[in-house]
């Protein structure tokens, strides 16, 4: 894919302060490698990918590393800057671009796969459809999504809102087919002194999701 991006930044997105402070520090989800679900699921990731919310890169990278022309984005831009020097590092080309996930309308290209992992969630309602109709413009048909985000299995508490099974089948309706919806958990570090969260690591769903 030879394009160019251009950075784009909702400076409004409520909550962005709360994300800003999680990466003053080292954030929960930040686990210093790929999601094991995520990777436990590489295999139904084929050609080209986007990593939508892709934080410090970590699963873009692993993506990357097999062999895929790999962008991820955020809109933050110390964790995408934190992604390039990781690529960097690693000798990686996966790219990372401050974007934000509410005009992924104005990407210049399409991909054959997308991941979400723990950006669905975070979403009010409205927002939510937006997203997931900015997700079916840059998802080629037939190109899947796979999708980790908390579930209301979860008890609550600390860390976002949970997710039932029938707001995800309601929220991707429309242009998409789920293939498969199953219990999942999120692996998060391990050092964590004041965030609770269920033994093992928060209850989540993993989806994988077909563009029709």
């Amino acid at each position: 894919m030879d394009f160019e991006y251009t950075s784009s930044m909702n400076t409004n997105i409520p909550g962005r302060e709360r994300f800003e402070q999680a990466y003053e520090g080292k954030p929960p989800w930040d686990i210093g490698k790929p999601q094991p679900v995520i990777v436990r699921s590489a295999d139904k990731v084929a050609g080209s990918v986007i990593d939508v919310g892709c934080g410090t890169g970590e699963n873009a990278l692993f993506f990357a590393e097999r062999g895929h022309d790999v962008v991820g984005i955020d809109f933050l831009e110390k964790p995408i800057a934190e992604a390039r020097r990781k690529a960097a590092e690693r000798g990686l080309s996966a790219r990372f671009l401050v974007h934000d996930a509410l005009q992924l309308d104005t990407l210049p290209d399409r991909f054959d796969s997308a991941i979400d992992c723990g950006l669905f969630h975070v979403f009010a309602d409205d927002d939510r459809a937006r997203y997931v109709s900015g997700l079916a413009t840059i998802i080629r048909p037939g190109g899947k999504l796979i999708l980790l985000c908390f579930s209301d299995k979860e008890p609550p508490g600390d860390g976002p809102r949970r997710i039932t099974e029938q707001e995800l089948r309601a929220a991707f309706a429309n242009d998409w087919e789920i293939e498969s919806l199953e219990e999942a958990q999120f692996e998060v570090r391990p050092d964590l002194e004041d965030i609770r969260f269920s033994e093992g690591g928060p209850y989540a769903w993993l989806g994988v999701i077909r563009r029709r």
